[in-house]
């Protein structure tokens, strides 16, 4: 957590979860990412931002710190996440897809170790993730061109925390991550394997002869030979170089990394406090949008760790940080596709309260707005806005785990059903549409989508109620013969 001028940095510790096209169920790539708080409330909203042509004297300023940088005059359109209050939590813009289908989430709170800050210390004004979607994906036309615009900047203003971010098109993933001030190494991630990142360095060794596969912040192989940074008699080893092997991550940080990979890869046996878990790694079968949003959504569940389980002990249930938590504000699966017209390509799949118990809604993100419910979220509470409504379902359902669990579940199944219907039936019915046509169209589309979610969600949340009624403990039942 940085702590700047009074103000505090609301986001932290979030679950990444990568997978390259030829390792996922549909072909194409698809970045997603938890974005998990300190606080279990943290107001957002689902909004568009407009494209910008030929506007001089753009400028942005941090909430958060004293960092402040002019912007380009042209923009590309985006949708993005962001807090509702931003002039104290800072904007936090958190993920979107551009027009020019470049996907970005970022970020993923990342530790440098004390050795490598001490020689190249975190900058306390610099570019942070309050202000990194706002000022890179606006602006960029490419995966790889993301990476390196970002690298740019943090060269140019430094970075006050560690912060790793996550890039797609339709050839591409990018991981990139910022462990010091200045200093970073992004991996490409290849086409047949995927990735999980629990808020640790999770990058292993780097080719530096290999640029396709990985790019990294200038002068950090002198950087480390000259401060005798790496541990390694051979190779270079980014996580051990930079990363932490601490207590925090064998019990809030890898535990996560070993069920993703346990869930994709169920023959594989690994303890889950080992450092050395792999970054990338080649799945059993081919991964599906609903096996990433279970596992966004995840607790342990078939394993003594499980905090609503019956196997093992107390201790146990509560020994590991889950990857789903109350504090998870939006989880999203941005997805690119290869098989359609791009103007019909870039589909965000937005979770807004929580992925453990709500349902992952896509987005065609060739849109000019989004629906009403998402873009006007209220601080205080109010069940007509889409965040505090699924946030509130999402309780309702933790508060009698065991009773409506199953039937959370089928809700979940048979949206994802609808979903996948839907997004090809959008798409059948947008040919010989284009340009502003065919946004209005995706635009109206998309709200169609959202109304039939919170329809087919109410109706569940009254038979949840009706039957939370009926477990009162305050009855009492009287003998009729009396």
């Amino acid at each position: 957590m940085i702590e700047n001028d009074g103000h505090a940095s609301k986001h932290d510790a979030c679950t990444t979860i990568l997978v390259g096209k030829k390792a996922a169920m549909d072909g194409n790539n698809l970045i997603a990412r938890n974005d998990d708080t300190f606080s279990p409330i943290c107001q957002q909203k689902f909004v568009v931002n407009p494209a910008v042509h030929g506007e001089k004297g753009r400028h942005i300023k941090s909430w958060l710190n004293k960092f402040e940088m002019d912007l380009p005059e042209n923009a590309y359109r985006y949708p993005a996440v962001p807090n509702v209050n931003y002039k104290k939590e800072g904007y936090y813009e958190e993920s979107g897809i551009n027009e020019k289908n470049v996907a970005m989430s970022a970020t993923e709170s990342t530790y440098g170790n004390e050795r490598t800050l001490a020689f190249d210390p975190l900058v306390k004004d610099g570019l942070d993730e309050d202000c990194i979607v706002n000022v890179v994906l606006p602006y960029i036309d490419s995966a790889k061109g993301g990476v390196q615009y970002l690298g740019q900047l943090i060269a140019k203003y430094g970075s006050p925390a560690g912060n790793s971010v996550l890039f797609s098109d339709k050839d591409d993933i990018w991981y990139m991550e910022i462990v010091t001030g200045h200093h970073w190494v992004a991996q490409r991630i290849p086409d047949d394997c995927y990735a999980v990142a629990p808020n640790r360095v999770s990058i292993e060794q780097v080719d530096f002869s290999k640029p396709n596969e990985f790019m990294w912040s200038e002068g950090i192989q002198e950087f480390v030979a000259e401060h005798h940074l790496n541990p390694d008699p051979e190779g270079w080893n980014f996580r051990h170089i930079f990363g932490t092997f601490t207590e925090q991550d064998r019990h809030y940080n890898t535990p996560r990394a070993w069920y993703a990979q346990k869930y994709f890869n169920p023959a594989i046996d690994q303890d889950p406090e080992d450092p050395d878990l792999p970054f990338i790694r080649k799945a059993e079968k081919k991964i599906s949008k609903e096996d990433i949003e279970f596992v966004l959504g995840s607790h342990y569940q078939d394993t003594v760790y499980d905090p609503f389980g019956t196997r093992g002990t107390e201790e146990e249930h509560h020994r590991y940080r889950p990857i789903g938590l109350n504090r998870t504000q939006n989880a999203h699966i941005l997805e690119v596709r290869s098989d359609v017209p791009s103007d019909l390509a870039g589909i965000m799949w937005l979770c807004i309260g929580g992925p453990t118990f709500t349902p992952f809604v896509p987005f065609f993100t060739n849109m000019s707005d989004t629906d009403p419910s998402y873009n006007d979220t209220s601080m205080d509470y109010n069940l007509k806005d889409a965040w505090w409504f699924y946030k509130s379902f999402a309780a309702l359902v933790e508060s009698h785990y065991s009773h409506f669990v199953q039937e959370d579940a089928v809700y979940l199944q048979e949206l994802n059903r609808y979903y996948r219907g839907r997004v090809e039936e959008v798409i059948d019915q947008a040919k010989g549409k284009s340009g502003e046509e065919l946004t209005a169209f995706l635009t109206k589309a998309n709200q169609e989508t959202v109304a039939h979610t919170r329809q087919e969600t109410e109706k569940l949340w009254g038979q949840l109620f009706s039957e939370a009624m009926r477990m009162s403990k305050l009855t009492f039942n009287m003998d009729k013969n009396l």
